[in-house]
């Protein structure tokens, strides 16, 4: 087991803290400030037991000098204050004299937001190529690492990686809750066990569906990836969206699971995802003019007929174009399905997430992950480097 905030002592220690403050902003105010106020349990935790403050976090991607004005933390930090009823001191700098004297004024349950970790991808990229001087220079600045940032651990940077190699590290309670809710789903012995897989690219979710067709007992399958399921089994489908990269690895795991793997039997289809022409389609009935959308009424039912008796459910992706009042109830359904029925569901991060959110009502879930990318890689099976750099319990 990795050790967390709670296995320190940290008084009067500079505690290191990577968090996801990588929120969603528009002209410079921020428009969903969720990752915020996760990441404040950790931060609460930190000040209340008299340590001082240092926060991390990427803002969006800095790849040339215009990006960085739209990339600044310091809103963030504006933000933060405000939930967290406390001033929050912030650098404008990544490094250097004045962040130094900054971090060195600090006193114990105060709090240092430093800019931007991806400024310093502008020249070198060293950030997110884990620069290891660029690391070794941050981990100077503090006592203690702690990884509370969970939509990071996928990726090996000088802000979560390179400095837990030189400091005592740990992980928070955010990072702890994820790795607690999605393997205690998985672990659990109890079934039916159904996976509901959507979103638009085959290709991005292999290893996910190679790793758990395997364990469940059901596989159902929709948003734009079905189609490419679908031509794997001749069916017409249109203009609708087609992975052809991944038509022999549906083809192979059709013939492998064909008794696991449920798809659409009809969907919403138009023109265009512009145009209000919407009509309802059998599957075998789809013309070369259609594009679906969504999947349809008999698919929803079919859907429910599936996950009546689920004991445990994996979903991950939207079952259409929810973005689009046109194409929402297919995904609306199906949450309201698990809910309505008390089913213990874990969603993914990313698109699924926001689905829940303008859909649903996130509070009746088992569990909303953070993290889209992190979240898909640790269902194939994948070690994530953020989390396996972190020091074990004794």
């Amino acid at each position: 087991m990795k050790k967390t905030i709670k296995d320190y002592q940290l008084e009067n220690k500079k505690v290191i803290i990577r968090v996801d403050f990588n929120v969603p902003m528009k002209e410079g105010i921020i428009t969903d400030d969720t990752r915020i106020k996760r990441a404040i349990p950790t931060i609460k935790y930190a000040i209340e037991n008299g340590a001082k403050v240092i926060l991390l976090s990427h803002l969006g991607k800095v790849k040339e000098e215009s990006d960085l004005q739209k990339n600044d933390l310091y809103p963030v930090s504006i933000r933060l204050q405000e939930l967290i009823e406390k001033e929050v001191f912030f650098s404008n700098k990544t490094r250097g004299k004045e962040l130094e004297e900054k971090v060195s004024s600090l006193k114990k349950g105060e709090i240092l937001l430093i800019q931007n970790t991806r400024y310093e991808d502008l020249i070198g990229k060293k950030e997110s190529t884990c620069n290891e001087e660029l690391a070794k220079y941050w981990a100077s600045l503090g006592d203690i690492f702690i990884n509370d940032a969970y939509g990071t651990c996928h990726r090996k940077h000088a802000s979560n990686v390179g400095i837990a190699n030189y400091l005592p590290s740990g992980i928070g309670f955010l990072v702890e809750e994820e790795i607690n809710k999605i393997d205690g789903i998985l672990e659990e012995d109890t079934h039916p066990f159904v996976v509901i897989m959507g979103g638009a690219k085959v290709h991005d979710k292999i290893k996910v569906i190679k790793n758990l067709i395997q364990k469940c007992d059901l596989l159902l399958i929709g948003g734009g990836m079905a189609y490419t399921f679908l031509a794997a089994r001749n069916y017409p489908i249109g203009k609708s969206i087609l992975d052809e990269e991944s038509m022999e690895f549906c083809k192979e795991i059709l013939s492998t699971y064909e008794e696991k793997i449920i798809l659409p039997i009809d969907h919403l289809v138009s023109g265009s995802i512009t145009s209000d022409k919407v009509s309802i389609k059998r599957i075998c009935d789809t013309t070369e003019l259609d594009m679906g959308f969504d999947i349809g009424p008999q698919t929803i039912q079919l859907f429910k007929e599936k996950l009546s008796s689920a004991k445990r459910v994996i979903i991950n992706g939207p079952m259409g174009c929810f973005e689009n009042p046109n194409y929402q109830e297919g995904t609306k359904e199906i949450y309201q399905y698990l809910t309505d029925n008390h089913i213990k569901t874990l969603v993914g991060g990313g698109d699924s997430a926001a689905s829940v959110n303008q859909l649903s009502n996130p509070n009746k879930f088992y569990h909303i992950s953070t993290g889209g990318g992190a979240t898909l890689e640790y269902l194939e099976g994948t070690v994530l480097p953020g989390i396996s750099v972190i020091d074990e319990k004794k």
